[in-house]
């Protein structure tokens, strides 16, 4: 049986709803794409069905600003990119060069930027990013070069959920990153928390608890929503987080068969039905 939505008066915040990543050949055969659709013509099919996207790829390569132009040019105006941070400055740090990288990294979202269709900058930290004083200083340096951009920090230890670790997110106005998955021993628990009165955001890796210990990305985001548990989340959460700040974005990132957009499409149907607003493409 399906949860009840309640029909809540809405209040004045955006919410944006969509996927982390788009390009995945296995999209095609499970129906989201068409057959034979080339990853290059999939932002633009992709932007038919949603109003945002997160970029993945500049986890693992700086953002090149004519790369993040020729997305830009696929998809509406109004169309907004969360875009992850590179692994040179949260996972791989070499303490002489990442300055520099950092500001190489706010070059390359320049297009993204003078068209403000940057929704955040998504800062993942590592399972290992425990909150030891280096890491603290690290972190705090970080969002000093990074000050001015949307951003959210995601914690992937729980040594970090504090008070004073949210008292310092507010007074910085940096989001921090609500995660639905599976819970670990270590993990950062669910937070439901504003720290920024423009932003936030929840990312929604699934719930496959043995697939995320396995350590295999084809088991760990294989995982599909149900209702209830999709309902849960309009219920409960997103209304008490979406009176608190003037931005929501909601991310899928259970992709392994196609989950994310399925999921993603729901999510907005079921919002909608509640009587919250949701950005159309």
């Amino acid at each position: 049986m399906t949860t009840a939505l309640s029909h809540i008066p809405p209040p004045p915040c955006r919410l944006y709803v969509g996927t982390s990543g788009y390009s995945y050949t296995e999209w095609v055969a499970a129906g989201f794409y068409p057959p034979g659709t080339s990853p290059g013509r999939m932002l633009a099919l992709y932007a038919r069905h949603f109003s945002m996207t997160e970029i993945n790829a500049t986890a693992y390569q700086l953002p090149r600003a004519e790369t993040l132009e020729r997305r830009r040019r696929q998809v509406p105006p109004t169309f907004l990119f969360a875009v992850r941070l590179t692994r040179t400055l949260t996972h791989e740090i070499d303490a002489q060069r990442w300055p520099g990288l950092a500001q190489d990294y706010r070059d390359g979202l320049a297009p993204l930027i003078q068209t403000r269709q940057l929704a955040a900058v998504l800062i993942q930290l590592p399972p290992t990013f425990d909150r030891t004083t280096a890491h603290r200083r690290h972190l705090a340096a970080l969002l000093d070069v990074l000050r001015g951009l949307p951003l959210a920090v995601e914690f992937r230890h729980r040594s970090w959920a504090n008070d004073r670790v949210l008292n310092e997110l507010e007074r910085r106005q940096v989001a921090l990153v609500t995660v639905d998955g599976p819970p670990t021993p270590t993990i950062f628990p669910v937070r439901d928390a504003v720290t920024s009165p423009d932003l936030f955001c929840i990312r929604f890796y699934g719930r496959n608890g043995s697939g995320w210990r396995s350590g295999k990305t084809s088991r760990q985001f294989d995982y599909c929503y149900t209702d209830d548990e999709l309902c849960e989340w309009v219920e409960d959460r997103i209304g008490q987080l979406s009176r608190r700040t003037g931005r929501g974005i909601l991310l899928f990132n259970n992709h392994v068969q196609a989950q994310a957009p399925q999921n993603a499409l729901r999510m907005i149907r079921l919002l909608r039905r509640a009587g919250w607003p949701v950005e159309s493409v």
